[in-house]
């Protein structure tokens, strides 16, 4: 069987920057860490997030009632201690007592009316995009000022699986300053806190003094995040003590830049999931369960994560190992273009036929851009003739959300992804692309599928709160969308490396937010 030969620019790239390269000079110490971040936030404002990348950023800043742990653990974090109340099973009740002492940048306590205030401007659809994971909350009920109950109107298991949704955001600084205002100088209860901003440059920040976590807190004055996106500069960045800590590094060259004196690297599973999305909304090719299943077949994965990815990603079908809902029994598709080529002939399609394919440029997982233009090129082989659209992921994510007006991709293909969550959780991700479009309830908000019975499997599975019985009906959900290549075809999980000066900077990886960008732990190893 044949295979494409893929890489070629990415091999490239390799040898261009690392032919003669040495350890990094060691930058002056000044109390300030520079980093060099791949992709930029789209807001600063944890109500208006768009995706992870936004977490990169706003968690920062920003923190939840739960937090993942550097160990795989969930640990209360804003919350003291909680509980869920089943009294009544139809109708259950999430108790929460919140920590004392923590407070606001601006020197404000945290109170129970603060999340409150979260809970509002979340569930507002004309604000969050993600108003649906408050859609089962029928009430929000205030204790005191550390205690508050979250009543549902049914059970909800996502809520807990999404580490109990809330971010902390001040009522009052927001309702001083206003929507726009609290936009442009966030302020959160997070170990970092805003300084300036400067769109695709760089975002300044300064360590929380008055922070509440002292086993867990930065270890210096000031951290500087740089938008660097070109993966060459980037790590040159790195190379000549520009920056003291990179994400993103590129597949191309991780060998070399872990063979290099003073540089400290960790490799982690992203909590990303990545698909090639299919829009079988409109009437058109993409339609037809046969022409998925083509699709599904002419693209050799396996040989992109070798050649193009160089090892850095791992493939799933449908839901990672050891994610709520693994089904050991699915496997990804094989490739076989002949079976492709059949499956496009019995379609109707003997010709193949021409469509739009959208393609990620920014590096929001390393060579992402490299990664859609294989699949896209694979997919031309068997008939499929893709008309490449390379796009910036403001646009990107923008033409993948659904809104009343059109349907955007207008029957195409994209390249696309969603977190499970860490370690995963798919009943989130399958809501906002699984599941049909309903405006004003969040459901299917980048969806483009139109499934009742996917949607009644979905809205079913939420209910569902004892874990076997949800792990069964999450792998059922799972097993059918394998079955209809519907929701997109599963790819790969990306793995992602981060590499710094080790002999300038101690850090710690935390899982989220921000998919191991997370800059809880980030010190310097000595200082002026």
């Amino acid at each position: 069987m044949s295979r494409i030969r893929l890489g070629a620019s990415a091999v490239a790239l390799s040898c261009v920057i690392l032919g003669g390269v040495s350890a990094p000079a060691l930058a002056e110490q000044s109390g300030r860490i520079n980093v060099a971040l791949g992709a930029e936030s789209t807001t600063m404002d944890p109500a208006r997030y768009s995706a992870g990348v936004d977490q990169y950023y706003v968690g920062t800043m920003f923190e939840m009632l739960l937090k993942p742990m550097p160990d795989g653990t969930i640990a209360n974090w804003l919350a003291e201690s909680w509980s869920i109340d089943e009294t009544n099973p139809d109708k259950p009740i999430i108790d929460v007592h919140i920590r004392p002492g923590v407070t606001f940048h601006n020197g404000d306590p945290l109170t129970a009316a603060d999340f409150e205030f979260s809970y509002q401007r979340q569930s507002d659809p004309n604000v969050s995009r993600w108003s649906h994971y408050q859609s089962n909350v029928e009430r929000f009920e205030i204790v005191d000022d550390l205690h508050f109950r979250l009543h549902f109107k049914q059970p909800d298991s996502s809520y807990v699986a999404n580490y109990l949704q809330l971010w902390a955001m001040p009522k009052d600084y927001f309702q001083e300053v206003g929507d726009e205002a609290f936009g442009r100088h966030p302020i959160g209860t997070g170990p970092w806190k805003f300084v300036s901003r400067r769109v695709k440059e760089e975002l300044l920040l300064e360590a929380h003094d008055d922070y509440w976590n002292e086993e867990h807190r930065p270890e210096a004055k000031e951290l500087r995040i740089r938008i660097i996106p070109e993966d060459l500069t980037r790590v040159a960045a790195l190379q000549t003590g520009e920056v003291d800590w990179i994400d993103a590094v590129p597949p191309a060259m991780l060998e070399d830049i872990k063979s290099l004196d003073g540089i400290a690297t960790a490799t982690m599973p992203a909590g990303n999931h990545l698909f090639l999305d299919m829009d079988t909304i409109p009437e058109g090719p993409l339609q037809n369960v046969k022409v998925r299943q083509a699709i599904a077949h002419g693209v050799d994965m396996d040989a992109i994560i070798e050649s193009v990815l160089f090892g850095q990603g791992q493939r799933y079908a449908q839901v990672a190992e050891g994610a709520t809902g693994y089904n050991p029994d699915l496997e990804p598709y094989d490739y076989d273009p002949a079976k492709a080529m059949q499956l496009l002939a019995e379609a109707g399609y003997p010709q193949g036929f021409d469509i739009d394919c959208y393609n990620l440029i920014t590096p929001r997982e390393p060579n992402i851009k490299e990664m859609g233009e294989a699949m896209f090129a694979y997919l031309g082989t068997i008939g499929v003739r893709c008309k490449v659209v390379n796009m910036e992921y403001g646009a990107w994510i923008n033409l993948g959300r659904r809104d009343e007006q059109t349907e955007q991709l207008n029957g195409g293909l994209i390249s696309w992804m969603w977190g499970q969550g860490v370690p995963g959780d798919p009943a989130i991700a399958w809501g906002g692309h699984l599941h049909s479009y309903e405006p004003g309830k969040g459901w299917g908000s980048y969806s483009h599928v139109d499934d009742p019975e996917f949607d009644r499997m979905i809205e079913d599975a939420a209910k569902i709160m004892e874990p076997e019985a949800r792990t069964a009906a999450l792998r059922e959900i799972g097993a059918r969308k394998h079955e209809l290549v519907l929701g997109g075809l599963t790819t790969y999980q990306p793995l992602v490396t981060m590499a710094w000066n080790d002999a300038k900077v101690s850090y710690t990886p935390w899982p989220y937010p921000g998919f191991w960008r997370n800059f809880q732990e980030i010190g310097l190893k000595s200082a002026d």
